[in-house]
């Protein structure tokens, strides 16, 4: 019996808040843009038979099965989906992982904005988030 385990604890993934089992921040944070069809097959397919911590052992013959992959096209889209921190693998577990907030570039000082123009979706921007005018 395989014993399942958190590949990555600090990124255990949550059911998010928003209207969907799959988290929005796919889309909003543009993930979808650095995988590849395999790769997001492989995504969907992992959080669908993942448990309430992500966790999911199929073998790899299982999941060229199920996807109707190669083995060559399973190993790269498991890549595609490491590189932007989707998931985490050791063999034989996958961890579905919590998606990572963008990094937020330092705002400029109030100083050194003078005289710029503004648009006002930066300024409710910054306000929304806290970051005042």
């Amino acid at each position: 019996m395989i014993h399942k385990r958190l590949l990555r604890p600090d990124r255990l993934r949550q059911v998010p808040a928003g209207f969907s089992w799959v988290d929005h921040r796919l889309v909003r944070n543009d993930y979808l843009s650095r995988c590849d069809c395999c790769a997001l097959a492989l995504y969907l397919f992992l959080v669908t038979v993942g448990d309430a911590e992500g966790l999911s052992y199929y073998s790899d013959a299982a999941i060229c099965r199920r996807l109707h992959l190669q083995p060559e096209e399973l190993k790269s889209a498991r890549t595609r989906c490491d590189k932007p921190d989707l998931i985490a693998y050791q063999r034989p577990l996958y961890q579905v992982l919590s998606l990572a907030e963008p990094a937020v570039a330092a705002e400029p000082r109030s100083s050194e904005r003078a005289g710029q123009t503004q648009s006002v979706a930066d300024i409710l921007g910054r306000a929304l988030q806290g970051g005042g005018p």
